[in-house]
């Protein structure tokens, strides 16, 4: 079964202009509009002005940081660079140590990598009963 009261609302194109238009010229505020036309849904009107207005009327965030803030953060950013230059180093000579193994195992027709992992042997040559 369904409900009856359940709709959806669908506004035109120029419906929505319209209602931009009236908030930029007359200066009147969201919650008015939304009354005066039935408007229900919050972030309808910002969802308008961003599409068909000029985003001056829509609420910006402006982040306020003390100077020890600032300093951490520029602090941690540095830090990253840092890391990012190790890794950058570290993944250089990874990948030079594999190119020398591989020329070596050309040179030396041997494959370096599975032989490099073998324990040494103990017994030395001897019999052992």
């Amino acid at each position: 079964m369904t409900n009856s009261n359940n709709y959806i609302r669908r506004y035109s194109l120029s419906f929505k202009q319209q209602v931009v238009r009236e908030l930029e010229e007359q200066g009147a505020s969201k919650e008015s509009i939304r009354r005066k036309y039935g408007i229900k849904g919050g972030s309808t009107l910002n969802q308008w002005i961003y599409k068909f207005g000029k985003t001056h009327l829509i609420n910006q965030v402006i982040r306020i940081e003390t100077m020890a803030e600032k300093d951490r953060i520029k602090q941690l950013e540095n830090e990253i660079k840092k890391l990012k230059m190790a890794l950058a180093d570290s993944l250089l000579a990874q990948r030079s140590l594999e190119v020398l193994i591989d020329e070596a195992n050309k040179v030396y027709k041997t494959d370096l990598k599975k032989s490099f992992g073998e324990p040494v042997s103990t017994n030395s040559g001897k019999n052992t009963r």
